[in-house]
């Protein structure tokens, strides 16, 4: 049986086809295809059209390679969306959520809502980047905007209005929002009307594995493939990838690497307790009845955004490599400071900051990237606690999936920071997990746990065991004192 997985990142897009047999998966990239945010109109704006357009073009080239495949999925980011229009044109490109827009608007819908009453109902983090502030952004600057939409889907729901001319909302992504009542899985009314918004505007989700509906005849036409059916995955990337983990048993945490990090515990319920809201962790939907308990931390966005500022045009690998030969512990920086989220200049921001908290400027690419590794696998150690404080049972190992598990410096950081061994692989798990929901949801699989072991056998999963760990506890300290200094300035400021 062959599947096919569209899995769209903020950097890039992919069209994987995915053959089981054997009790295998084997893997064949189609298509590749580049994703940017740009400017249009004044606004970061994501290009859906050109993404459309992407995704028919790597369909083409399955249908002439292989064939209609058993069924396709598709699988993006979380919380930003179309609007359609009352005949479901699109009202403008999607605004993306590093767009200045949210700025202080989390802070105002607070003036309104109780914070704590929000995470109760939502069970989701707080962040400006989400659903719920950017549409109350455009309730105040774009009222006439929003009041001529008639539908909201996310990014990968559109996409898949696009396939099959069906709209719905996928269960993953829709609680990305920060609007869905996690317990009922139906939008919490009391906070749609805060922004204020019409619920009609949003459809009841539905779960992962449900089919949507086949390729629109339109489409099928121009693809080359028939009346192929259209299954959600997880819609929302993490969720995708986090089912692909080659875990057994509840002892293991996860990190998904790319351009965010995200990492938490997979669980069967969600956790809206005060601890869990004074540490801000998410309860994002998962598949099959699970929840993921998680934090987002800035991720390897710092390590692009540090490359573009470098001359000599200088490879991710070439990176690891400089910052595999720097002096470790030089200089430390909170990957999560509002600094580092959209800055004009990396580079920049890097510097500003580390002056700001009495630190030296680095010298050398191979010291910024080194500064950015390190960080990154220090936040790991702090979600570590904050995960441990809230309860969530025993860690004994961590898997990180995702593209950002082939950065092998980091991954050893991480096992040394986190005093844990550390699981990293399958690369392409957002692929892989899209694929999983797809062939369980057609019957060719039994279940999640089936499915990992398949990915299990299927993939080569590398194993880092902790070293060096005294070096990381000492390093510790300062990193701790440098957080709190430039929130004490911030705070000042």
């Amino acid at each position: 049986m062959k599947c096919i997985a569209v899995d769209i990142g903020a950097g890039s897009g992919r069209i994987i086809r995915g053959t089981f047999a054997d009790d295998g998966i084997e893997l064949e990239q189609i298509h590749r295809f580049k994703n940017a945010m740009r400017m249009v109109d004044g606004h970061l704006r994501w290009d859906v059209v050109h993404l459309f357009e992407e995704i028919c073009k790597g369909l083409r080239k399955a249908s002439k390679s292989g064939g209609p495949p058993s069924s396709i999925g598709i699988d993006a980011w979380g919380v930003d969306f179309a609007l359609l229009d009352a005949d479901s044109r699109l009202l403008g490109l999607p605004v993306a959520y590093r767009d200045p827009r949210t700025d202080g608007m989390m802070e105002r819908f607070l003036e309104r809502m109780d914070a704590g009453t929000i995470y109760r109902t939502t069970g989701i983090q707080f962040m400006q980047i989400n659903t719920l502030y950017q549409l109350f952004s455009m309730a105040k600057s774009e009222p006439n905007l929003l009041k001529k939409a008639a539908h909201i889907l996310m990014i990968p729901d559109y996409l898949n209005f696009l396939l099959t001319g069906k709209k719905c909302m996928e269960f993953t992504n829709a609680t990305t929002t920060q609007m869905l009542d996690i317990s009922k899985k139906e939008w919490a009314k009391d906070i749609l009307n805060e922004i204020p918004i019409d619920p009609a505007l949003l459809s009841r989700p539905i779960e992962p594995g449900t089919t949507i509906g086949e390729l629109a005849p339109e489409i099928q036409a121009r693809t080359g493939l028939g009346k192929v059916p259209v299954i959600a995955p997880a819609t929302h990337d993490t969720g995708s990838a986090v089912a692909s983990i080659p875990a057994t048993g509840n002892d293991w945490a996860f990190i998904s690497s790319g351009t965010w990090s995200l990492m938490g515990k997979e669980l069967d319920h969600p956790i809206c307790t005060k601890r869990a809201l004074d540490h801000n962790f998410t309860n994002e939907g998962g598949v099959f009845g699970t929840f993921r308990f998680l934090k987002n931390i800035m991720g390897l966005w710092l390590v692009t955004g540090l490359k573009k500022d470098f001359p000599g045009n200088y490879s991710f690998t070439q990176l690891e490599s400089k910052a595999r030969r720097s002096k470790p512990f030089s200089y430390l920086i909170d990957p999560n400071d509002k600094h580092f989220f959209n800055p004009k200049s990396m580079r920049r921001a890097f510097d500003g900051y580390l002056k700001s908290t009495d630190q030296p400027i680095p010298r050398t690419p191979g010291a910024y990237v080194r500064c950015a590794l390190e960080s990154l696998a220090m936040s790991y150690r702090a979600v570590l606690a904050e995960l441990k404080a809230t309860h969530v049972g025993k860690i004994g190992r961590v898997h990180i999936i995702g593209g950002g598990c082939q950065n092998r410096l980091l991954d050893q950081m991480t096992a040394d920071a986190l005093g844990l061994p550390m699981l990293a692989g399958p690369v392409e798990g957002t692929a892989v997990g899209n694929l999983l929901v797809q062939a369980i949801a057609l019957g060719e699989i039994k279940d999640l746990e089936a499915g990992r072991r398949m990915v299990k056998g299927s993939f080569n999963i590398q194993k880092y065991t902790p070293k060096g760990t005294e070096a990381w506890d000492a390093a510790w300290t300062h990193f701790e004192d440098i957080k709190e200094g430039s929130h004490d300035k911030d705070r000042q400021g």
